[in-house]
């Protein structure tokens, strides 16, 4: 099947589904806030994190006493998601466990990933639904690279993030094995306000591991932004290439192996439980043309 766009007044999204990831988002004059995909700076755009975020020790996890290969950030972004439905506005795609996912993932899931515009607001809702009788342990994560700069004229340097309440927590990195750094790191953040750099990202990506904000905005003075909501998101990415045309705004439930992390799957941080018949519901949004909060 052929990408699918949906249309509001304000915004158009086309979405693949191929990893159920989103392709394009324009508002009405035309312009393009997501992030191209070149290939040869990383071909990425918007992908979908399941069943880990980030990486694993070896690229390998333990779960009752056996050893599963996972390459990072999971297989559900390499994945054919079913169409399911499709409307003007919205569109809904699923994945369903297989013998190819039995192999890195022993457990039965529906995943389903839906779309929807309502006026200059796009909103993603993924439900990981557990079919099975027993547990189902699984991290979920969103990836979306929205362009940097913003399509609004101004520069790149003066860009920044306002977060909607302080942030004086310290963040975390990670190692040149994509592993999370023990010790805790400073913050960049001042108060409320990010000043947005390449330096920030020559370490990877810049982790809040309990953020207190559920939402930022990101733009630059005097030029509207893009607001950025995640209700129940526990953790949050920022990340770049220096020098890179794109900022991923990454709302996050689960966090990249620990260095050192031997234990089991179950047991790593960030992972969830999800009870057999019960579904769990991950969720942002993105709204465009917004101006600077005061």
């Amino acid at each position: 099947m052929e990408s699918v766009t949906i249309r509001s007044a304000a915004l158009s999204a086309t979405i693949s589904p191929e990893g159920a990831e989103l392709q394009s988002l324009r508002d009405a004059a035309g312009r393009e806030l997501l992030w191209g995909g070149d290939p040869a700076v990383w071909s990425g755009r918007a992908p979908i994190l399941f069943p880990i975020v980030g990486s694993l020790a070896g690229g390998r996890y333990r779960l009752g006493g056996k050893s599963y290969a996972l390459a990072r950030h999971g297989f559900a972004r390499r994945s054919r998601f079913a169409p399911v439905t499709q409307g003007e506005g919205e569109a809904l795609f699923r994945l369903t466990d297989s013998p190819p996912t039995h192999a890195a993932y022993p457990f039965p899931f529906v995943l389903e990933i839906r779309f929807a515009l309502a006026g200059a607001t796009l909103s993603i809702e993924a439900t990981l639904l557990n079919p099975g009788d027993a547990p189902l342990p699984a991290s979920f994560g969103f990836h979306p690279a929205l362009r940097w700069p913003l399509p609004y004229g101004a520069a790149r340097e003066n860009h920044i993030i306002l977060f909607d309440t302080p942030e004086p927590e310290p963040i975390r990195r990670l190692d040149g094995d994509g592993l999370l750094i023990a010790e805790p790191q400073p913050t960049p953040i001042e108060g409320r306000r990010l000043a947005l750099r390449d330096a920030l990202f020559r370490d990877d990506a810049l982790i809040l591991d309990r953020p207190k904000s559920r939402s930022l905005w990101y733009g630059a003075a005097g030029t509207p932004g893009v607001v950025v909501r995640f209700p129940a998101m526990p953790q949050l990415g920022l990340w770049t290439k220096p020098g890179a045309g794109y900022l991923c705004v990454e709302p996050w439930q689960g966090l990249a192996d620990p260095q050192g992390f031997t234990g089991d799957f179950r047991d790593k941080p960030g992972v969830i439980a999800i009870p057999g018949g019960e579904a769990r519901r991950f969720a942002m949004t993105i709204e465009v043309g917004v101006d600077a909060p005061g």
